[in-house]
């Protein structure tokens, strides 16, 4: 398969006025779009590349009960056709369909239809809005359709109550106006409670009792507007200060999907410099039997094509100089105390260890790698149970994970084992106090050689300094051992080929860069599970396989000079994601900026005197890593523009 390139073929007239047409098309998408979630939630309309937030949501009541439409709350399924994004869920037994359709500039019109499967007693169903208080805290509403007082313009802040046609609220930057096809009931409240300041806009769909059967269709529209940020932006470097190294953008590839998995493997580690890796040990099925030796029977002829296979992969990893880290997911049963949990029991996830039989789980993870070391060549960096403090799908408590690093690490010491535990390994960034017992107890830390949480879940800048800290006080190396977004995005997987989600990956892992400093990001995955590629019969979609516009964000982060240190870098502006990374002995520097919002100017200042030009790379909707004229630098100074809604590299030269 080719490698990916820049280079652009000659066309014909008629292919280039195609070409053309398709980028007014797609600049039209992404200069006026609704931003839905998968699960139907709406954040905001985008006019001009400026995001007019708010956020909707769909609640159903039933007596003093609430259950919302919400992340990780319901099964939905999203599909996008043409200018209409379109979800499917359900609340219980009320069917859910909603559909969002782009009209122009800052408007679009949202059409639900509810269909009742069963007897819903003392429920009533809204249609939410809630309104940012950085946008709305002094904002003043009018209704549609209605008799004075509320006719006109009054303060948003009290409760109000009535039947309209439609609602508009204008503040001094920013207004959004509703309108219903008929006379709706509406409440307007304030949320004040845990310190908020929100404005709440609730629209009635169907209130009181709800019958088998019943089915509703409300459609209104939603109109957007206000100030867009165009000021330019200072972003001053200091290099004075650096931190850890990014040794650069790393994937997982545990082999799930047999007839899918391997071309986006191969495309990906055919054009992508890939710097760090994660790959399964099929635990369960390299010693099913306690009291058999797993390597006899492997030498016998008895190794599962699930293991081969896995061992495989990590030796094809490690071949390219890529270092591997091993981790396990489903144990054998002789390993676990209960029942194997492959789905959660009573909301619990996964089974502890069997504690009679420590030492013979330390002996088979050792056996696992010395085969690798014996057969292969190689063993692997590291070593975890992948999300133990959730159970997927070993559950240990935070004091049992510390306990089998100390024992686990002096079985593999003793036995001429090189590889190291990795400390963590959490199903997001919330869960930090797990790792904390390890990280108090000397006889722990000889055996750890990195610290790894996942990207799910944990965004604030607090909870991810946590893990920073951590890593800073053990002086060991961070990683993002699974990086991506969404967890659930498996099940409406339409949604990664949105400019949504691929700008808001990346605008995390520009920020994880910044805050945690880790020695990689490891994507979730370079495999078909989660492909960052579209067609080749993945998800259902036979389009050839070609790369969209993640691919080209990873590729973009990917082009990042190995082993640069993290620098301070500050910015002045809202809506800019900002990282900077450089070498002072080598002269090197990267700058990972993206762009939440419109186009604008920035000025970069405090870059060394030797540094005189920059080379500048672009991913959007519409550009695929578009490489542009180098940016020149002037006495540690350079400037240059930034496009709206876009991931922007630049690179000393």
């Amino acid at each position: 398969m080719k490698n990916l390139n820049n280079n652009r073929n000659k066309y014909s007239p008629v292919i280039l006025l195609t070409l053309l047409l398709s980028l007014i098309l797609f600049a039209n998408d992404a200069y006026s779009q609704a931003e839905v979630e998968p699960w139907g939630n709406i954040t905001g309309i985008r006019k001009d590349g400026q995001l007019f937030e708010f956020q909707s949501f769909i609640n159903v009541k039933k007596d003093t009960i609430f259950h919302s439409t919400a992340k990780e709350k319901q099964r939905p399924h999203y599909k996008r056709n043409g200018d209409e994004q379109i979800v499917t869920t359900n609340i219980d037994s009320l069917f859910i369909k909603e559909t969002v359709k782009d009209l122009s500039a800052g408007k679009i019109k949202v059409t639900v239809n509810l269909n009742a499967h069963a007897d819903m007693d003392s429920t009533s169903i809204y249609y939410c809005i809630v309104l940012p208080p950085k946008d709305y805290a002094k904002s003043r509403l009018r209704l549609l359709g209605v008799k004075d007082p509320l006719r006109k313009f009054v303060v948003a802040g009290p409760n109000y109550d009535d039947n309209a046609k439609g609602v508009e609220f204008k503040s001094s930057t920013r207004n959004l106006e509703l309108k219903f096809d008929d006379p709706t009931h509406i409440l307007v409240r304030k949320d004040t409670s845990n310190g908020k300041n929100d404005i709440l806009l609730f629209i009635a769909l169907k209130l009181n009792n709800i019958h088998k059967g019943d089915t509703t269709q409300t459609a209104y529209t939603i109109t957007a507007g206000g100030d867009v940020d165009k000021e330019p932006v200072d972003l001053t470097i200091d290099t004075s200060k650096p931190g850890r190294a990014f040794d650069g953008l790393g994937g997982n590839f545990r082999l799930q999907n047999p007839k899918t998995d391997q071309q986006v493997i191969n495309y990906s580690l055919q054009n992508l410099r890939v710097a760090y890796s994660r790959v399964e040990m099929p635990w369960r099925f390299w010693q099913p039997d306690k009291d058999v030796d797993p390597a006899a029977s492997a030498d016998s002829g008895k190794l599962h094509p699930s293991v081969r296979k896995a061992m495989q992969m990590a030796h094809r990893l490690d071949s390219l100089h890529i270092p591997v880290i091993l981790s396990a997911w489903f144990p054998p049963n002789w390993a676990i105390t209960g029942k194997m949990n492959f789905r959660p029991v009573n909301g619990v996830w996964g089974n502890p260890l069997n504690k009679d039989n420590m030492d013979v789980i330390y002996k088979s993870i050792a056996d696992y790698i010395l085969y690798l070391k014996n057969k292969y060549g190689f063993e692997p960096k590291l070593f975890s149970f992948n999300e133990s403090d959730l159970g997927i799908n070993i559950r240990l408590t935070a004091q049992d994970h510390d306990n089998f690093i100390k024992g686990c690490g002096a079985y593999f010491a003793a036995h001429g084992v090189t590889t190291k535990m990795l400390l963590g390994d959490n199903s997001d960034a919330n869960t930090y106090q797990f790792i904390y017992p390890a990280m108090d107890d000397p006889d722990a830390k000889q055996y750890i050689g990195a610290i790894s949480f996942h990207s799910w879940r944990g965004w604030d800048t607090n909870t991810l300094q946590k893990w920073a800290d951590a890593a800073t006080r053990l002086k060991i190396p961070l990683l993002v051992g699974e990086g991506s977004i969404d967890a659930a995005a498996y099940g409406y997987p339409d949604i990664f080929q949105e400019q949504t989600y691929a700008l808001k990956e990346i605008n995390l892992y520009t920020r994880l860069l910044a805050i945690c400093q880790p020695l990689s990001i490891l994507q979730w995955q370079l495999t078909a599970d989660y492909s960052p590629l579209i067609g080749g019969g993945i998800f259902g979609n036979d389009e050839p396989l070609h790369p969209g516009q993640r691919f080209w964000n990873l590729k973009q982060l990917s082009i990042t000079p190995k082993g640069l240190f993290a620098m301070p870098i500050s910015c002045n502006r809202p809506d800019i994601s900002c990282t900077a990374l450089g070498d002072n002995d080598k002269g090197i520097y990267a700058l990972h900026l993206v762009n939440n919002g419109a186009t604008r100017k920035v000025t970069l200042k405090g870059l060394p005197a030797g540094v005189k030009s920059l080379q500048i790379y672009i991913t959007s909707k519409q550009l695929d890593m578009k490489q542009d004229a180098p940016v020149m630098v002037n006495n540690g100074q350079a400037t240059f523009k930034i496009d709206a809604t876009s991931f922007t590299t630049l690179i000393s030269e």
